[in-house]
């Protein structure tokens, strides 16, 4: 069995979900970690799953992605090394009006503390824009990232929260 990584995206419709995951059983694959979502009518899959060779569940796709106008990717990946956290977690959450750059500069503020985004969602909702995130942060580091994070959050006129999360709720 090989780990793989698959990615489908395209058009949202009902089901789409159910005959991924159909094909992927049909061929004895394994879903160990997904990520699903709706992005303005466009339907994105991330996955990562146990089973046969790449090109075997590429192949098994192939009819699935041309019906469905989808496009379906599959790579094989090595196993994680460590599943282990690298810091504190956090949820840091963002919102305010919609500009240019808000992503950039909040991720880059994380990025420079030394921490780690491992989820992160942003929508727009008219003219407000949220951005959440659940980050790790090096012991010790959340005081001086918050600072940054509200400097940052300031020039560009929005609201910033970095708040301590208990990793069972993540």
């Amino acid at each position: 069995m090989e780990e793989l990584a698959i990615t489908v995206i395209g058009q949202d419709r009902p089901g789409i979900v159910a005959d991924v995951a159909g094909v992927l059983a049909e061929l004895g694959a394994n879903l160990t970690d997904s990520t699903m979502t709706r992005l303005r009518g466009h339907f994105a899959m991330t996955l990562v799953c146990t089973g046969p060779a790449a090109a075997d569940v590429e192949a098994a796709l192939d009819p699935l992605a041309a019906r469905s106008r989808l496009l379906a990717t599959v790579r094989s990946v090595g196993t994680e090394e460590s599943a282990a956290p690298t810091g504190e977690p956090y949820v840091l959450s963002v919102h305010g009006a919609d500009r240019l750059g808000i992503v950039a500069a909040v991720t880059r503020v994380v990025a420079d503390a030394g921490g780690n985004i491992t989820d992160l969602t942003t929508r727009l909702a008219g003219p407000l824009y949220v951005l959440v995130a659940e980050v790790e942060l090096p012991p010790g580091s959340a005081g001086a990232t918050e600072s940054r994070l509200n400097e940052a959050a300031a020039g560009l006129g929005v609201d910033v929260v970095l708040r301590r999360a208990e990793s069972d709720v993540l």
